[in-house]
């Protein structure tokens, strides 16, 4: 019997309202205070697991805050949701699908059953398939149709078909192998135009990435670099230049692609969470198999984390409650990434469809409206180079920016100057978003410079650091294959948590139809057929387009 998801108002729990009272009595106290108040506090507030050492520490949050979103947890049945997900129940309830990018990357032997079936071992066929074809491209054997060996790659897709593939392949870019790959995503002309520049037909392989084989800013670009390639080209190599990874054998088939060079993925692998699907194979061609089977562990054993360990030890479940804490409780609206990595300077940009097109839901799985606030804000930039950017925001602005810093204690190149130089300002940034500087601090050292006592008066207020700012800081061994694939799975987990206690489902993304369908019709408009109605100003915009 279909088991379903809790469904029940998180403000009706108990533990809202005693949230609410808690976070009145302790809002005045600082961050330092609870330091002294509690001489043992990071016995809790410090999380070790693998090579990640996890510092929820400098928070505005105390023990007894902590045990209350615990207890919220569990008065959310967020443990029976956890299981329901990984033994392929129906989660995703308003498309009628299973969850099951966890399979993808699983450690366990039992089966792992959808529709009354085991998902394992047509999932083990697709990446023995993609491997296979990965070894022959970087090996050499597979050559091009004028016998010359694959140079680069292109990879052809959008949102999760590309977002995905290229976070991680700039992410690992210190592991990748012979093999130069680019990424297309954009229907905007020029940018299709700039990723071909330099490439050679003959030695380049395309890579399209698209479940159906209809989405409109895919197939545009395919269909034009399939254009460019055969003004240079014979009709017949397309074989040997494109492969798909789709379930739609028939329009690939008619595109030209041989169906031997069709990757198939399953239904059940949202566009968001498909990386470590066949949606990877481009992953897979600039890292290698190995590495890119690393990839699937680091990411399987946080699985297991997460299933199997207690909530207060649980590093998804602390990190989503957090974020709970100051969305409901302190009506923080955004959070910031901040990877302390130039490998890692897309995460933020990656994590943003992750957290925002799963959890930006206002409909509750009652089907109601809901009356509190969900999904956050996902922004930042690498460090340190955010430094330079927005934290004067973070510093000395109005708002509430909770912040996750990510870093590794060793670099990969071996330059030790640059790495103390780089964590030092890692630790820095959170220890002073924390204390800040009192006005006492600012007058002392300006006292100690020649400037005369009125300026030093008057300038005093302008360096006052507020302090008391939030921060995680999630510390890793080295940025690796298996890191990077927990570090990812971590962020997944921590979005289906969110979701279950806000009472929405993660897992569909209806918000973003509308706007595609809606291009549609103007795109016809555009191109010279009739005008439909439309709002003055829609209808002004399309009439300066005709002009």
């Amino acid at each position: 019997m279909q088991k379903t998801l809790p469904n029940k108002n998180p403000t009706e729990y108990n533990t809202w309202e005693a949230l609410q009272k808690h976070q009145k009595k302790i809002s005045q106290i600082s961050i330092k205070e609870h330091f002294i108040n509690e001489p043992n506090r990071l016995e809790y507030s410090v999380l070790k697991w693998e090579d990640f050492y996890v510092d929820f520490s400098k928070n505005r949050l105390d023990k007894k805050g902590f045990e209350l979103l615990l207890e919220f947890a569990k008065e959310g049945k967020l443990k029976d949701a956890i299981d329901q997900q990984f033994i392929g129940e129906k989660i995703n309830v308003t498309e009628n699908r299973s969850v099951l990018h966890t399979a993808l990357r699983s450690l366990k032997k039992e089966p792992i059953i959808s529709d009354g079936k085991d998902v394992l071992p047509s999932l083990k066929l697709a990446k023995e398939k993609m491997y296979s074809f990965c070894e022959k491209v970087i090996s050499g054997k597979w050559k091009g149709y004028s016998g010359k060996r694959i140079s680069h790659v292109v990879n052809i897709g959008i949102g999760g078909s590309d977002l995905g593939p290229s976070m991680i392949v700039e992410a690992l870019a210190h592991y990748e192998n012979n093999l130069d790959v680019r990424f297309v995503s954009n229907v905007d002309g020029d940018h299709h135009q700039e990723i071909l520049k330099g490439l050679n037909p003959e030695t380049t392989i395309f890579v399209i990435v698209s479940k159906t084989f209809t989405t409109q800013e895919t197939l545009s670009n395919a269909n034009s670099i399939r254009s460019w390639f055969l003004k240079q080209a014979p009709k017949n190599s397309i074989g040997k230049h494109f492969v798909a990874v789709s379930t739609n054998i028939e329009k690939t088939t008619a595109f030209g692609i041989d169906p031997e060079n069709i990757f198939p993925m399953d239904d059940w692998v949202g566009g968001r969470f498909s990386l470590w699907s066949t949606v990877g194979l481009s992953i897979c061609l600039a890292v290698g198999p190995k590495k890119f089977q690393e990839l699937l562990n680091g990411a399987g054993k946080m699985d297991a984390h997460f299933q199997n360990t207690s909530l207060e030890k649980n590093i998804p479940v602390v990190l989503a409650l957090l974020s709970v804490w100051y969305n409901n409780f302190w009506d923080a609206e955004s959070e910031a990434l901040i990877p302390y990595s130039q490998y890692l300077k897309s995460l933020p940009a990656y994590l943003q469809q992750g957290i925002m097109e799963s959890n930006g839901k206002s409909i509750g799985r009652d089907g109601n409206k809901v009356d509190y606030q969900t999904g956050t804000i996902i922004w930042g930039a690498s460090g340190t180079n955010a430094q330079h950017a927005f934290f004067q925001l973070i510093h000395q602005g109005t708002k509430l920016i909770p912040a996750d810093f990510i870093g590794f204690k060793k670099d990969l190149k071996g330059n030790k100057d640059h790495q103390n130089k780089l964590m030092a300002n890692f630790i820095a940034q959170t220890e002073a978003l924390m204390n800040g500087k009192t006005k006492e601090q600012v007058m002392d050292e300006l006292e100690e410079s020649s400037m005369d006592i009125n300026q030093i008066k008057k300038i005093a207020p302008f360096k006052v650091f507020e302090g008391n700012k939030p921060t995680n800081t999630i510390l890793i061994e080295a940025l690796t294959p298996s890191s990077i694939g927990a570090l990812i799975a971590l962020y997944e987990h921590k979005i289906y948590v969110q979701g279950i206690l806000w009472n929405i489902y993660s897992y569909d993304q209806w918000g973003v139809e509308l706007g595609k369908q809606l291009a549609n019709v103007i795109l016809d408009e555009i191109q010279g057929n009739d005008i439909h109605p439309h709002d003055p100003s829609t209808k002004a915009l399309l009439n300066e387009l005709k002009d």
